[in-house]
């Protein structure tokens, strides 16, 4: 099984994506500048099934097959610049959204190449970006047994990637992979994290995207 490294993994959506990528088989990696807290935090975590879950630098998960970026977006194109030779010829999963809380919502911040998986894109240029796990609460991917059944929209310039991150998705526990286009769709689909952040906030809930009509 390929290992799966998460930059940033020990915040709350880098924590929720290594437990659920170790329940389905994978060995993760979870990176952090920090390698101390990295150890702790992955030692706290319980993982069903086959896979693990490990702290090391994030040098340490650039090392990794696959490789997700967790960090916060004003600190997510610095990171990955200063990994560029490691992660060349990888399939790189951003998960960034660039957002900001202005009073009780969020709302999206348009970077300069209209969306974070772009912004990746232009800093690592001899990898294969994808976006995947933008709408997930953290809480409930944290949570084995929070009855999750999300959709994950995904997209790519990369098909094979593409296609390869959605088995990599649909092996998740609560997930189904939804293979929506290319890069272009970026924008869109990280700003729409704004609005499922700011409807939990309001609703104080904890919903998902769940795309009805499709069939598998």
């Amino acid at each position: 099984m390929e290992s799966v490294g998460i930059l940033g993994g020990t915040g709350p959506a880098g924590r929720g994506v290594a437990l659920r990528m170790a329940s389905s088989g994978y060995n993760v990696v979870m990176g952090s500048r920090d390698a101390e807290r990295a150890h702790s935090v992955a030692a706290q975590m319980t993982v069903r099934g086959d896979g693990s879950v490990r702290g090391d630098t994030n040098e340490g998960a650039a090392q990794c097959d696959v490789v997700v970026v967790a960090t916060p977006f004003d600190s997510a194109v610095s990171t990955v610049s200063a990994l560029r030779a490691s992660l060349a010829g990888k399939v790189v999963i951003s998960m960034v959204n660039a957002l900001s809380r202005e009073s009780r919502e969020m709302v999206p911040l348009y970077p300069s190449r209209g969306s974070m998986a772009a912004q990746i894109a232009h800093a690592l240029p001899e990898s294969q970006i994808v976006g995947a796990f933008h709408h997930l609460p953290a809480s409930m991917m944290e949570d084995l047994d929070s009855g999750l059944d999300a959709d994950v929209v995904i997209f790519s310039d990369h098909a094979n990637a593409r296609d390869h991150v959605a088995e990599m998705v649909d092996s998740m526990p609560g997930l189904r992979a939804v293979v929506a286009g290319s890069m272009s769709l970026a924008s869109p689909v990280e700003a729409f994290t704004a609005v499922c952040i700011s409807v939990n906030m309001r609703h104080k809930a904890h919903s998902y995207v769940k795309l009805a009509g499709l069939h598998h």
